[in-house]
């Protein structure tokens, strides 16, 4: 039996967090998904538990994507822990950012099923 994969999603939106949970429920059975609405949150939890993927808002107030990121990266006990941004920000600057501090950059709105096979490539390569 496979063993359930821990995905974090971080964004302010509860709405986003519910659609992402109900929309890799309904795809794959092979995670537990937890819902966390800003970047301090993100930060106490990992304190406690490291999930095996993160997916992580950039727009968020307080501490944006941008930051959280940084803060996860130059820790030693969450530098290792994938990170993909599930964003609404679309800007060529962005994107190629993103892409260099993240290992892959998915625009908001997404398909499930792609946002599944891109989660599913990021765990594999781990």
């Amino acid at each position: 039996m496979q063993t359930k994969k821990t995905i974090m999603v971080v964004d302010d939106n509860p709405d986003l967090i519910y659609s992402v949970k109900e929309g890799l429920g309904s795809v794959a059975k092979n995670y537990d998904i937890i819902g966390v609405e800003s970047g301090k949150k993100c930060l106490d939890i990992l304190r406690k538990k490291k999930p095996d993927l993160i997916l992580l808002d950039i727009m968020m107030p307080n501490m944006d994507g941008w930051d959280l990121c940084a803060k996860i990266k130059s820790n030693k006990k969450t530098e290792t822990i994938p990170i993909i941004f599930l964003t609404a920000k679309t800007d060529a600057i962005s994107k190629s950012m993103g892409r260099l501090a993240s290992k892959d950059y998915i625009e908001k709105p997404f398909e499930v099923s792609d946002l599944n096979r891109r989660i599913n490539m990021v765990l594999t390569k781990k």
